[in-house]
């Protein structure tokens, strides 16, 4: 009962403090609304080379001539299968991002000069679905420019996962990790790193509250923040941008507790260590916001960059977060993918906040 108590008088002074700074509301709940429509309006990028799945359900010689620009091009990472099903494990797997289906009868309709290939698209990216049907239409142009006399080919699209093929619908997901991240990371950080500054803890400190308590009367305002600017996004994907969430809403939510508390971990943990908002802020940059804005994929695909790159990357928390996310809203439920990245999560928020306790208490002795 003593704990209960003590606990919701830290939380009461926590919500006060948080009303009378208006910076906290504004970081929490209004910077997620501004970065969701700048970004949701504003970015557009295109993916150069991606891996593709080539199904060959015609195993001619002419066949295999037609698909000679695959091998050796710095556009195209072929993977050569036998059956569709194949490729749909690669495809669902996010193995691949495309698969080419060269159909049964492919060298007798070219003999008809009207041959056809299929070409299925991952609309859950739409960058470098538009990259991969541009490269793959133009040396199909190619081919028949210069075969003129041998037939002609077209090319089928499919967009899987996004039919509308929208750019925006593929960055909602990382939009939602970047906010989990500011407000966890950069805003925990920051209210902390002031009140060590201040002295506020070493006034608490004297009291007989513990260690434990004071970090959960830290943690459970700024997720109460978060959360709300995670709520007010998702409404935002649904009615402004018409997001699809293919995928258990349950989840989701799930995911985003794991990696909140994964984030209010590393806050925690960076202020008792630098004890001063400016290092706080300027290490908080660092370490969470950067890194999850340009190594999670949610910029470059990681499988398109150079191997030193992909390992931090996977490394970083909000990479299996983002990829939960991504595949929530757009394909579904990848129950292997869901568990394995939320145990993932799992580990990282047990290790963040008991690290935190560890350096706090170091601290306070």
């Amino acid at each position: 009962m003593n704990f209960l108590r003590r606990l919701t008088a830290l939380v009461k002074k926590e919500f006060l403090q948080i009303i009378r700074d208006n910076s906290s509301i504004l970081i929490g709940a209004v910077l997620p609304i501004i970065l969701i429509l700048l970004i949701g309006y504003g970015i557009s990028l295109d993916v150069k080379k991606v891996p593709v799945a080539v199904v060959f359900e015609d195993f001619s010689p002419t066949a295999q001539r037609t698909l000679n620009f695959l091998n050796g091009s710095e556009y195209y990472a072929p993977q050569f299968v036998t059956s569709m099903n194949d490729a749909k494990i690669l495809f669902h797997e996010r193995k691949v991002d495309a698969i080419l289906v060269v159909p049964p009868n492919f060298s007798a309709e070219l003999l008809r000069n009207n041959a056809k290939l299929q070409l299925i698209l991952y609309g859950g990216d739409s960058a470098t679905a538009t990259a991969i049907q541009g490269y793959f239409e133009g040396s199909i142009r190619q081919i028949n420019l210069q075969n003129s006399r041998a037939g002609y080919i077209s090319i089928e699209n499919r967009m899987w996962f996004n039919d509308i093929n929208l750019s925006t619908w593929y960055f909602i997901p990382g939009i939602l990790m970047l906010i989990m991240t500011i407000v966890g990371v950069f805003l925990t950080a920051l209210v902390m790193a002031r009140e060590w500054e201040r002295g506020t803890l070493e006034s608490i400190f004297v009291t007989p509250v513990n260690i434990l308590e004071i970090l959960l009367s830290k943690m459970i305002p700024y997720f109460c923040i978060a959360m709300i600017g995670f709520f007010l996004c998702l409404i935002a994907a649904k009615f402004l941008y018409e997001v699809p969430m293919h995928g258990s809403f349950l989840v989701i939510l799930l995911a985003s507790i794991l990696y909140l508390f994964v984030s209010l971990g590393i806050g925690l943990v960076l202020s008792a260590i630098t004890k001063s908002q400016f290092l706080a802020a300027q290490i908080s940059l660092i370490v969470s916001f950067m890194p999850a804005l340009m190594l999670t994929g949610f910029i470059f695909d990681l499988r398109c960059v150079p191997d030193f790159i992909s390992t931090i990357g996977h490394i970083l928390p909000p990479t299996y977060y983002l990829e939960l996310l991504k595949s929530l809203f757009l394909a579904g439920n990848n129950w292997n993918l869901i568990f394995k990245n939320c145990a993932i999560l799992i580990l990282y928020a047990v290790f963040f906040v008991g690290l935190a306790l560890k350096v706090t208490r170091k601290r306070v002795e």
